[in-house]
């Protein structure tokens, strides 16, 4: 990204991380950044930037991009996904009352 801000005649300041707590700690904040800006403005690009973060927090974790997706669709296939806007408030044993909120 830089090389690329430099070409287009502006400047820009960059730092790199010291370890990877501090790699993480800023992919967790650049994570909530772009998902409010897919919220403010839902679009390929805005989802783009959120899933480039994702495979480079997947990456960091030492897991591999495309069997978190096969995991995914696998859980989704058994248990479902979040399309219906179905949330899960509690559990309980069949014999069990059902906790108030």
């Amino acid at each position: 990204m830089p090389e690329i801000i430099e070409k287009s005649g502006t400047w820009c300041i960059c730092k790199s991380v010291n370890d990877k707590a501090e790699h993480m700690m800023w992919l967790e904040e650049k994570m909530k950044e772009e998902v409010l800006e897919f919220i403010e403005n839902p679009c390929y690009e805005e989802a783009a930037d959120i899933f480039e973060v994702l495979r480079c927090f997947v990456s960091l974790s030492g897991f591999h991009m495309d069997e978190v997706i096969c995991t995914a669709d696998d859980k989704r296939s058994k248990r479902g996904g979040f399309d219906r806007g179905i949330i899960l408030e509690s559990i309980g044993e069949k014999d069990q009352k059902v906790k108030p909120k």
